[in-house]
């Protein structure tokens, strides 16, 4: 019988799954459509899914008793994400919102943890793959408290270039664009404070503008505002 084709996943992904777990887990998912504007679900929700992003852009967020939305992820083609405890019920703590047209394979609570239950090594890189999920969002969490918002500022961009970063002679082009609206919810602050700070990283020479898309042209720098620990890159992402 022939194999599905292997999923396409990031590298923070590939590091935690062996090929084969990796066919296993692809073989108990199901494909779903998301329109741009649309959830695949809303904090209180039943966490019993995870998602592996095939095509589109989705990004996790949390809102405030004030309406305040932050975004703590922004997931792209061969992510793979979602807040599954297995064997026990528990309920989402983010809103999942999607950016752009997606395809998504879905994989159900009660269908992973009869793989968990039967391949013992497909369990020990699963709690490989839950652990770095944590280390990710405790450092985020770290920039911002540690360092405030101009440290979670340079700490944001930083992730910027190991996600979306193309180097272009000494400097990295963020190919993808964000506004300051969308940079301020990152890091929890209001747009206007984003523009000053961004104002004084340009008048430094540390970052510029170019077509509309943010240039990093000194690294370095950055990583001294926010005193960078140097985290493996699959770790310091968006």
């Amino acid at each position: 019988m022939r194999h599905a084709e292997q999923p396409e996943l990031h590298v923070a992904n590939t590091e935690c799954f062996s090929e084969g777990n990796l066919r296993k887990i692809q073989e108990i998912m199901y494909e779903m459509k998301a329109e741009a504007g649309s959830h695949l679900f809303w904090e209180g929700d039943p966490a019993d899914r995870l998602y592996f992003l095939k095509q589109g852009r989705i990004r996790l967020t949390k809102s405030n008793d004030e309406g305040k939305s932050y975004i703590l992820y922004v997931y792209n083609k061969g992510d793979m994400f979602g807040q599954v405890d297995p064997f026990v019920h528990s309920l989402n703590s983010f809103n999942a919102e999607v950016t752009e047209d997606s395809t998504v394979g879905v994989i159900q609570q009660k269908d992973l943890e009869v793989l968990l239950w039967q391949h013992g090594d497909l369990a020990v890189e699963f709690m490989k793959w839950m652990g770095l999920m944590h280390r990710m969002t405790q450092t985020k969490f770290r920039d911002l408290m540690m360092f405030g918002k101009p440290g979670a500022l340079c700490s944001t961009l930083i992730r910027l270039c190991h996600t979306y970063g193309k180097q272009q002679g000494e400097d990295i082009v963020i190919t993808k664009k964000f506004t300051n609206s969308e940079l301020a919810d990152m890091i929890g602050a209001t747009r206007e404070s984003v523009n000053r700070m961004l104002a004084d990283l340009k008048k430094s020479g540390i970052v510029s503008m170019q077509q509309n898309l943010i240039v990093v042209k000194k690294l370095n720098d950055l990583k001294t505002i926010c005193q960078c620990e140097n985290c493996p890159k699959d770790m310091c992402r968006i």
